[in-house]
């Protein structure tokens, strides 16, 4: 994908990006800031990282913003749309992709944990979709894209609250979609497995044996690049994507439903 020019927008577009100080979120900001659009850096956590990003990218001549919001705050989201709106008008494409993953056993998971996760990776999406629809109703057109992941459907032990976060966001989507698509609006759920961005060392200790681990069951043999799973936002928000709509794709090197077998490999 390196040295080919990005595609390109006939119009730009007002893009919302959650988790956009991340290794993912980075990325798909950054596809869509050079295929023309006005983009919105999401952050909660991380602002040295998004001031980063949107410095890169408007040195490149390009526009983006970033934005502080909590996504477990109705208050703080709306808020943050009206800010969207104020600075660029209504939000046309929306990725949610931010996520809070910690890691607990089952039994020994709080309330308070289980709210923590659910509020941000599956409600924060439901919020951010509620605030967005109106505009893009209005428009008569719209794209959301929400970034799910493996734990939705390999259900990691450990994790069983972002499991089920992730897994929701799938229902989300079909939801979305059986509802707005006929109105211009398609909804769809990307189902990323590994990509080679950076580990937080509180929750991964041991990242690099997961990372072995994790690369001898991909069937590529390998882990994502991160702008691989921003071509694929990039085209679910495109007008090429117009049909697809209320569907779960899976960008994961195969990872699901296979697991690499060597025994095969010649």
């Amino acid at each position: 994908m390196a040295g080919l020019a990005p595609e390109r927008s006939a119009v730009p577009r007002v893009v919302l990006v959650t988790g956009a100080s991340g290794g993912l979120g980075s990325a798909i900001a950054r596809r869509f800031a050079q295929g023309g659009d006005v983009v919105f850096a999401g952050y909660h956590h991380g602002a040295d990282r998004a001031d980063a990003l949107v410095d890169e990218l408007c040195g490149a001549g390009l526009t983006a913003h970033a934005l502080q919001l909590d996504l477990a705050s109705a208050a703080s989201v709306e808020e943050a749309f009206a800010r969207i709106g104020a600075e660029g008008g209504s939000v046309g494409v929306l990725v949610n992709n931010a996520a809070y993953r910690p890691i607990g056993p089952f039994l020994e998971l709080t309330e308070e944990e289980w709210e923590a996760v659910l509020s941000v990776n599956l409600m924060g999406a439901v919020r951010c979709s509620r605030c967005a629809l109106p505009g893009m109703l209005e428009a008569g057109w719209g794209r959301i894209v929400n970034i799910s992941g493996l734990d939705a459907l390999w259900g990691w032990g450990n994790r069983a609250h972002v499991t089920v976060s992730k897994a929701g966001l799938s229902g989300l989507s079909r939801s979305i979609a059986v509802e707005f698509s006929h109105r211009g609006v398609t909804a769809n759920t990307l189902i990323p497995g590994s990509f080679d961005v950076p580990r937080d060392p509180a929750i991964y200790p041991d990242w690099e044996t997961m990372r072995r681990y994790l690369v001898d069951h991909i069937p590529v043999g390998r882990q994502g690049d991160a702008e691989e799973l921003a071509e694929w936002c990039w085209f679910l928000a495109s007008e090429a994507g117009a049909y697809t709509t209320a569907q779960d794709i899976h960008v994961n090197g195969g990872a699901y439903p296979l697991l690499r077998n060597p025994l095969l490999e010649r």
